[in-house]
């Protein structure tokens, strides 16, 4: 087994985590979600998207590094890289949307009520 099909099953592996987490952060949810409502809480569906939410972005996270790897250990030519750079702006925009509805605040603002030097 050579460098580049190890990076290529390395860029898989990544790719599988990256989907397991998204579905195991799914059901997480919706099953915390059905645990809380039996308990009558409030709020359970802005909770369920947080929850679901915070699932994706950690998901797409995995993808963007699995997607990283094999562009440029494996193939790193100018189309490649291109493609890359055009797959993690709209994942990063999927990011930032989802972080603003989780937060309600984009990434880059600070916190309310946070100390200046946390």
């Amino acid at each position: 087994m050579g460098f580049v099909d190890v990076v290529e099953l390395v860029g898989k592996v990544i790719d599988t985590a990256g989907v397991a987490v998204v579905v195991a952060g799914a059901l997480g949810a919706a099953l915390a979600t059905v645990t809380r409502l039996r308990g009558g809480e409030t709020d359970t569906y802005g909770r369920f998207r947080q929850q679901l939410g915070r699932s994706i972005l950690l998901g797409l996270e995995f993808l963007v590094a699995a997607d990283i790897i094999r562009t440029v250990a494996v193939t790193p030519t100018l189309g490649s890289v291109l493609v890359l750079a055009v797959i993690v702006l709209i994942r990063t925009f999927l990011s930032f949307s989802l972080e603003l509805e989780i937060t309600g605040r984009w990434p880059w603002q600070k916190q309310q009520g946070a100390s200046p030097t946390s």
